[in-house]
């Protein structure tokens, strides 16, 4: 098998499968044993034996007979090498590369062992040496962090201290400052004061001498028989009087000159030096109202005007004036300018806008409304009015959503707290999507008469605008629950619908905790309103007013379960006129939980008689209350004239109160002053 270990391996196979070295080794160990004399016929006789007793049963010394078989051990696979007394030859060389293969490995285990013993032994001292420098570093480290951290703290104590000492040496100069401001200004009210009792008494002095030598002309002229004159004329005819109020205080006679009008304040101006010189204080520039002489002031006084007070206007009012290019570009020299006031011009232009921005970029108030104004003045808000906080576009048509676009631009309109688009049907959910990234700010909301609005605008708008505390929507037809739904992350204060018929009970039946902070309702002329709603804001604790006028489907039932709530203890003023199916059963539960209630219409409730006009006697708050087109009589107007803080009382539409009824009436309410009534249409 030696032979064959770089044979073929189907060779190999072959003669595995057919045992062929154990044949040739017991034919071969046979013959040198027995030494047959005929040894052909003897390999034929054995070969005929092994067929018999089969190759799996073939032994080396079958072929031996029992008394010669040798008596050896087996070193090998064969003893070929034996039997030919070769035994220098049994070491092959692949033994001997196994053997010098396993003593080398024997030999390097043996020394590696030791070296790594030693090396181990050797390990431990240098690892136990690198473990006390590592923890003697460690702790060196962790030494100087805490050390760090404990400075750090010491620095940050001391800047605190000093920042304090500054901060108490600065209060005390404040205090100190406050101290001798107040006593200084203690002192100039005082001798201001004094200043002015004396020329007032001044003025009572002579005002008492003019009334004296009036009462002695009038006295002479009527001896010496000649005809009667009047007070005025006899004061024409005599000596100038005396009183002149050019020496009243200044704040006196700004007081009396703020009640006229800007016709008025130029007439006074041309009476004498003395009055003209009244009329040219500079506080009673502060504001124009152009709107008021329209019609009779030329173009050339309104730019003259602008320009020699152009330092002290703060306020311009130029509502439905009809002025040229040039008037209103004479604006911009008004550089203090807060309040502008431009609505109704049909003559205002994009252009004007301009010159005004540029020369007015300290404006608060801009009021656009019912102009010509396009995308141009849209760009050029953010530009310019960096501090704009009121803004008024309604029924400008001509802008489109890009133009509310541009209010993004620069620093933007982000100190945007008013906003009014009413009429401007043209703007989409997209322009919404613009205002509510630029204008996150706003407070207050109006949009009127834009039957374009749909839910999606208002959901586009809130989800940044989340501050907003007023909404008004009047002629918003396709508004929703879900706009009520939407405006629940939003801090609503007051809220206005009218003339909605998509809004239904829905809206309110979580409204105590998505508004709880809400204070006035108006939902007049909503017809899905039902007594459920009124039981749904019963638990508003803030709610001052409620306006529910034209709500037809309200009764007595939901009227009842709101006064029940907690809104009714705060509730001033409430709004019920046409809801028809109320009763004297509300007039009694109103008398009966709401203390505070001021204002009061049951304006068209037919059911109302005269057993519940004596409950509204026993509201004593009442100032006001409307009964116009009920069914009361002389009977309950008389029950009325009990009530002693009653000011105003309407009844027109009352076709059974007579004149004998309403004067009875007047007499007994004569000793309350400041009474009014109105009897229109009885």
């Amino acid at each position: 098998m030696a032979s064959l270990r770089n044979a073929n391996p189907r060779l190999k196979k072959y003669f595995k499968e057919n045992y062929i070295p154990q044949v040739c080794e017991a034919l071969l160990c046979g013959i040198l044993v027995t030494c047959p004399e005929d040894p052909l016929r003897f390999l034929e006789g054995m070969i005929m034996v092994i067929i018999k007793s089969g190759l799996q049963n073939l032994l080396w010394d079958m072929c031996i007979a029992p008394s010669m078989k040798p008596n050896i051990r087996r070193l090998s696979e064969t003893y070929l090498e034996q039997l030919f007394e070769l035994d220098d030859q049994l070491m092959t060389p692949e033994l001997m590369i196994k053997a010098c293969s396993f003593y080398t490995g024997h030999l390097v285990k043996t020394h590696f062992g030791t070296w790594r013993d030693i090396t181990h032994a050797n390990q431990n001292v240098v690892l136990a040496d690198k473990m006390n420098r590592a923890v003697t570093r460690y702790n060196f480290r962790l030494q100087k962090s805490v050390f760090h951290h404990w400075h750090s703290y010491i620095e940050d104590q001391k800047e605190k201290l000093k920042n304090m000492v500054l901060r108490i040496q600065r209060i005390i100069y404040c205090h100190k400052l406050t101290i001798i401001l107040t006593k200084w200004r203690n002192r100039a009210r005082y001798k201001n004061k004094k200043k002015e009792d004396e020329l007032i008494s001044k003025h009572e002095l002579q005002l008492k001498k003019w009334r004296n030598r009036l009462l002695l002309k009038g006295a002479s002229a009527g001896k010496s028989n000649l005809p009667e004159q009047s007070s005025s004329e006899v004061c024409l005819v005599g000596e100038t009087p005396e009183c002149d109020i050019s020496q009243l205080p200044e704040r006196a006679i700004l007081q009396i000159f703020f009640y006229l009008s800007l016709k008025d304040v130029i007439i006074c101006g041309q009476v004498n030096r003395a009055w003209m010189l009244m009329t040219q204080l500079s506080s009673l520039w502060n504001a124009i109202d152009f709107s008021t002489v329209k019609h009779v002031i030329p173009d050339k006084y309104i730019v003259s005007t602008l320009q020699r007070w152009r330092l002290n206007v703060l306020r311009l009012n130029f509502r439905g004036c009809l002025l040229r290019p040039r008037t209103f570009r004479s604006a911009s020299h008004c550089r203090n300018l807060q309040e502008l006031n431009v609505s109704d011009c049909p003559t205002f232009t994009d252009e004007s806008m301009r010159h005004i921005s540029e020369g007015c970029p300290g404006v608060l108030y801009l009021n656009l409304s019912n102009t010509t104004i396009t995308n141009r003045t849209m760009r050029l808000l953010p530009r310019h009015f960096h501090n704009l906080q009121n803004l008024s576009l309604a029924y400008c048509r001509r802008f489109t959503d890009k133009g509310l676009q541009y209010l993004n631009l620069g620093n933007g309109c982000h100190k945007l707290i008013y906003l009014d688009l009413s009429g401007c049907t043209q703007i989409s959910v997209q322009g919404f999507r613009y205002i509510a990234n630029s204008c996150t700010g706003i407070l207050h909301l109006t949009i009127n008469d834009m039957p374009t609005l749909t839910d999606n605008c208002i959901k586009a708008l809130v989800e940044k605008c989340s501050h907003i505390t007023s909404m008004v929507f009047t002629g918003a037809p396709h508004i929703s629950d879900c706009t009520f739904k939407a405006l629940s992350t939003c801090k609503l204060r007051k809220i206005r619908f009218e003339g909605n018929k998509r809004i239904t009970d829905a809206s309110f039946k979580f409204i105590d905790k998505n508004y709880p902070n809400l204070s006035h309702i108006y939902m007049a002329d909503c017809k899905g309103i039902t007594d459920s709603s009124l039981r749904s804001l019963s638990p508003l604790k803030q709610l001052t007013v409620l306006n529910l006028a034209n709500c037809v489907r309200i009764g007595d039932v939901g009227l009842r379960q709101f006064l029940d709530g907690p809104a009714s203890v705060r509730i001033r003023e409430l709004n019920l006129s046409n809801c028809v199916q109320l009763s004297d059963v509300s007039v009694m539960k109103l008398s009966e939980r709401c203390p505070n209630l001021n204002y009061l219409s049951l304006r068209n409730c037919e059911h109302l008689t005269a057993q519940g006009i004596a409950y509204i006697v026993n509201i004593f708050s009442l100032v006001s209350i409307d009964l116009s087109g009920t069914d009361i009589s002389n009977e309950a107007l008389n029950v009325l004239s009990r009530h002693k803080n009653l000011k105003e009382l309407s009844v027109s539409a009352c076709y059974r109160i007579t004149d004998d009824g309403i004067q009875n009436y007047q007499q007994t309410r004569k000793k309350i002053p400041n009474f009014a009534i109105k009897l229109i249409g009885t």
